[in-house]
């Protein structure tokens, strides 16, 4: 019997996002494309940015009440901070393997190459390089809750999600209805998260029809090589390294992106994996990820394991380095790691994240922050390949760190890939 077709998520974003690059290149340069589309794009991102502090909060506050032992939640947040570390840090050997085998930035000619403004980042990565490694340690802890929830800032969220989750514990019945008040916010805003995706296809139609009138698609021609490399780099890291480490968990990369196909067309199409993260959360989950596993290992990932950000910074490194002709030493690319995996962590929230750790890394080997601006005008299309190797990455770090654990519920999983199929 013939399947009947189901016009699902995944298609109607998979249309939202090409009816939009017809209509930006269609429109190129016509301002009013951005005039009315911007604001659609605009307020699907709101939507989005509106929940996802309350859902962190209910679900973390959930899942470390429901452990309430701190010992395994210390387990817990080693074994994660230990993983993120070791695949970050391939990410950024694998960047600059490829950068210096295919060599991306030589034989370029910079005349022919316009510039973008990097000014708005330059403050930002000020501020970076003034907060060092000891700062960034001291802003986990938040001064106001209440401020670092409006300023989405993720580490500061979590660390009190955790504390007040311990304490929900520690006072046994009399958290109950502390514990139900919670449970309840997190099934509600799941709902209203639901609600949201439905109109994912037209947020996705308004941002890529904005980029491409903006930019153009001709705008790609001469920094083709850095594109197509970035590509094929990040489909190298999907299916090499997470596919080893997806086997040797004992699961496959490519079931968890089949987990998460509307997901990832999603994050690809906003460049943002921040408009994915509620529904990341609710999937692996029923994919047989325990909840303070879940809770815990996906919003710290956000912070600690841009697995795409990282390999793209190392590449992006090398490649303004082979732009103006610098050779840079073995030991230079070391420092480059090790400057990388400090550099990299702790500032997700910040506004163009791979921009300003570029900016605060490239001077430390003598490579000119000039060389950025070279590449902005393509930074919005290469996003799009970085975000999709964090929510991988993130989602395959939940399962591996579940499985690690001894507490990945395999039968979810099968019952979640049957119902699935049953619908389809």
């Amino acid at each position: 019997m013939k399947k009947k077709f189901k016009f699902t998520l995944a298609y109607q974003i998979l249309t939202g996002l090409i009816v939009g690059i017809i209509v930006g290149a269609v429109f190129y340069g016509n301002p009013a494309v951005e005039t009315y589309l911007q604001p659609l794009g605009t307020i699907f991102i709101n939507m989005i940015k509106m929940i996802v502090v309350p859902i962190i909060v209910s679900t973390l506050i959930i899942g470390v009440a429901g452990t309430g032992d701190i010992k395994q939640l210390g387990k817990l947040g080693g074994k994660t901070l230990l993983y993120f570390e070791v695949v970050t840090t391939i990410a950024i050997i694998v960047g600059l393997f490829a950068a210096n085998i295919f060599q991306p930035g030589v034989g370029i000619d910079m005349s022919e190459l316009s510039k973008g403004d990097i000014s708005q980042y330059v403050e930002t990565t000020e501020e970076v390089k003034d907060n060092g490694i000891i700062d960034i340690i001291v802003n986990i802890v938040p001064t106001n809750i209440i401020q670092s929830m409006g300023e989405g800032d993720m580490l500061a969220i979590i660390f009190f999600s955790v504390l007040f989750g311990l304490g929900i514990a520690a006072i046994g019945d009399r958290g109950k209805p502390v514990l139900a008040f919670f449970q309840g916010t997190a099934d509600a805003m799941f709902w209203v998260t639901n609600l949201i995706m439905k109109f994912a296809p037209v947020g996705v139609f308004a941002l890529i029809g904005v980029t491409v009138s903006k930019f153009g698609l001709k705008s790609l021609v001469p920094l083709g090589k850095l594109a197509i490399l970035v590509y094929l780099t990040m489909i190298f890291f999907i299916v090499v390294v997470l596919g080893l480490i997806a086997k040797m968990a004992g699961t496959s990369v490519f079931r968890i992106m089949k987990v998460l196909k509307d997901e990832l067309l999603l994050a690809y199409s906003t460049s943002s994996s921040e408009t994915v993260l509620p529904k990341v959360m609710q999937k692996m989950e029923k994919f047989g990820c325990p909840k303070d596993v879940v809770s815990f290992v996906v919003p710290t990932g956000y912070s600690f394991n841009l697995d795409g950000s990282t390999l793209y910074q190392a590449l992006a490194a090398i490649f303004i380095a082979q732009m103006y002709g610098i050779e840079l030493s073995v030991t230079s690319q070391i420092t480059l790691v090790l400057v990388l995996m400090v550099t990299s962590k702790g500032i997700a929230g910040v506004p163009g994240v791979s921009f300003v750790v570029l900016l605060a890394t490239l001077g430390t080997v003598g490579i000119p922050l000039e060389g950025l601006a070279f590449i902005a005008g393509i930074d919005r299309i290469l996003d799009m390949a970085r975000t999709v190797v964090n929510v991988v990455g993130n989602s395959l770090a939940t399962v591996v760190i579940s499985k690690w654990e001894g507490r990945f519920d395999a039968s979810k999983e099968d019952k979640y890939f049957a119902t699935t199929e049953k619908l389809a």
